[in-house]
């Protein structure tokens, strides 16, 4: 199934904006509930107004909370990009940890965003485990797991590490564009063969089409 997604998504790769260690994880952080579209959005104010730790942990507060209103929980997320960029300066002189243990003592860092930094900032293989993620592996029969680090160590056991980054990345590329929450694409789907969810979705080909979003510039292989 992974072998065959990765073929429907060649470009799957990390969707937020970032430049350094540092943007990835304040972006990963203003990412909870609300869309990479949405940060990417907010991002380039943000770091214009405040490039590093020691000036985002310097930062009015509520400055900060109007750059960032528009993701939405914003006096939430101020709190914890304040609090996080300080531990930065106190703690790591400033730098970003590339440290599981140490990513998820920082305000606002749970295994998800840490997972994500380690990935993709650091090329440290990790698995990302948001709501797309873990729907689609519940689906695919290949944990039955609810609670998020139950899914990522279920996961983790049937893949090599190396592949945790890309495999993350090309599960969730799969849920945002073809295996959506309430109405999956099945008719248009690349594993159908393997599913054992197959028919959550319309089946008719035409009608699943028209459910695709952002479709890859190659369409999908036929299921058998």
């Amino acid at each position: 199934m992974y072998r065959a997604l990765a073929e429907r998504y060649p470009d799957a790769h990390c969707e937020l904006d970032f430049a350094n260690p540092f943007q990835l994880l304040v972006a990963t952080v203003l990412s909870a509930q609300t869309t990479d579209v949405q940060v990417n959005k907010v991002t380039p104010a943000l770091f214009a107004a405040y490039p590093d730790p020691a000036a985002l942990a310097a930062a009015d507060r509520t400055a900060l909370e109007t750059i960032i209103q528009s993701t939405g929980f914003f006096r939430a997320k101020a709190e914890s990009l304040l609090s996080l960029s300080a531990a930065l300066v106190d703690r790591y002189d400033g730098t970003v940890p590339a440290r599981l243990t140490e990513l998820i003592t920082l305000a606002g860092v749970g295994r998800k965003t840490a997972n994500v930094v380690l990935g993709n900032a650091f090329g440290i293989p990790g698995l990302t485990v948001d709501t797309h993620f873990g729907r689609l592996t519940r689906r695919f029969g290949w944990t039955t797991a609810q609670d998020p680090v139950a899914v990522e160590s279920d996961i983790a056991a049937l893949f090599p590490r190396k592949d945790w980054t890309m495999l993350s990345h090309t599960v969730i590329f799969h849920g945002r564009r073809t295996c959506h929450s309430r109405r999956p694409a099945c008719g248009a789907c690349s594993v159908t063969e393997w599913c054992p969810s197959y028919g959550l979705g319309p089946t008719d080909p035409g009608v699943a089409a028209r459910l695709v979003k952002d479709a890859p510039a190659t369409p999908a292989p036929e299921s058998s």
